[in-house]
């Protein structure tokens, strides 16, 4: 048997979501609201017969991806390469805060998206990379039909991209515990089934963090 459906999770809200600041690989923790999104998050992915759950090492997605591991009954199995977009020296600023201090870094961000990177950062380009490496070795190392992938809204935005040609994610929002599920058609082609699902919160506020390129 292989691997029919992968579903991509978002993790949980932190502090810094509700402030709009950018985290990267900030060793962030969940806050409580952020606790009560993977419980809720939990008893609807137990539901969908995951049979391995893969998880960005980083502490906001593991202690979701924790949370979740409860209710399905094996243990998440951290990967590095499934993290969020090293942002450098960004991380823990607001986009204004942004725009302000790093104005000629900011404008070449924005114009180049996909190669640009600030002091110590990532390009766009480097983080799809290292997500479809990762991507494709789980889907070899698995045999059950439906696998999970916990990230990151930036991260999982690139690698959409590298699986479905001309897919436009920047109209995708990635909302804290999203679910999207892509299907594995003949080929070896996949297509987008559902994208940002947020129906198992039933009302608990949920944030999007809009990416640089999307406010060109």
């Amino acid at each position: 048997m292989m691997v029919k459906r992968v579903v991509f999770i978002r993790c949980a809200e932190t502090d810094w979501n509700r402030q709009g600041r950018w985290q990267g690989w900030v060793a962030a923790p969940l806050n409580e609201h952020g606790r009560r999104q993977a419980q809720a998050l939990a008893h609807f992915v137990r539901h969908i017969g995951m049979s391995a759950l893969y998880t960005s090492d980083l502490k906001r997605a593991m202690e979701t991806a924790q949370i979740i591991a409860e209710q399905l009954g094996f243990e998440p199995i951290p990967d590095p390469r499934l993290r969020e977009r090293n942002i450098g020296q960004a991380q823990g600023l607001t986009l204004e805060e942004i725009r302000v201090w790093y104005p000629d870094e900011y404008a070449a961000f924005v114009n180049d998206p996909e190669d640009f990177h600030l002091a110590g950062a990532e390009s766009r380009r480097e983080v799809r990379a290292r997500m479809r490496d990762a991507f494709d070795d789980i889907i070899a190392a698995n045999a059950g039909e439906t696998v999970g992938i916990l990230s990151h809204s930036t991260a999982i935005r690139a690698l959409l991209e590298s699986l479905i040609p001309h897919l436009e994610t920047s109209s995708i929002d990635l909302k804290n515990t999203s679910v999207t599920t892509i299907r594995r058609e003949e080929g070896d082609r996949w297509s987008l089934v559902t994208a940002d699902d947020v129906m198992h919160l039933e009302g608990l506020e949920t944030y999007t963090f809009p990416e640089l390129e999307q406010r060109r």
